[in-house]
């Protein structure tokens, strides 16, 4: 299965440059033709990003990863959706539900579409920015 990552705006560009792209009209993804990483990358890629390279809100909530995002296609169109779904149930606007999405999403929730049929915290560093990607289009009515 390939990968497809969210296209950075600069080459440097964190998660939350990478949200506009992902957000705006070209369904933001892009295919990744780079082989998968051995397994000592891999653990090297996913370990904890430095702190500061995580935005938490005053509530403690992860609402920000500056790693590239990382979901296929079809993930990101379920988490997106999944995020709409709940958030079309709670009215009101989307922009105010964001945070309040995330925190369920990272206090112990049950694997499900929203977080690619895992839970938070089986997710990689790159997947948890993808999540946060696909719900922040979600609420800006990216998909």
């Amino acid at each position: 299965m390939r990968g497809h990552r969210c296209r950075p705006l600069v080459a440097a560009a964190a998660c939350v440059a990478a949200l506009a792209a992902c957000s705006s009209g070209g369904g933001g993804h892009s295919t990744s033709t780079t082989p998968a990483p051995s397994s000592d990358a891999q653990s090297s890629a996913e370990a904890a990003p430095p702190s500061d390279a995580v935005g938490t809100s005053p509530g403690g909530v992860t609402t920000r990863i500056d790693v590239p995002a990382e979901s296929t296609e079809e993930q990101y169109a379920q988490a997106c959706m999944a995020t709409k779904t709940w958030m079309e149930a709670k009215g009101g606007d989307p922009a105010t539900l964001v945070e309040p999405f995330l925190k369920e999403l990272q206090d112990n929730a049950p694997a499900g579409p929203a977080t690619f049929n895992s839970t938070w915290g089986q997710l990689s560093t790159a997947q948890q920015a993808a999540v946060i990607v696909a719900v922040r289009a979600a609420a800006e009515g990216g998909c």
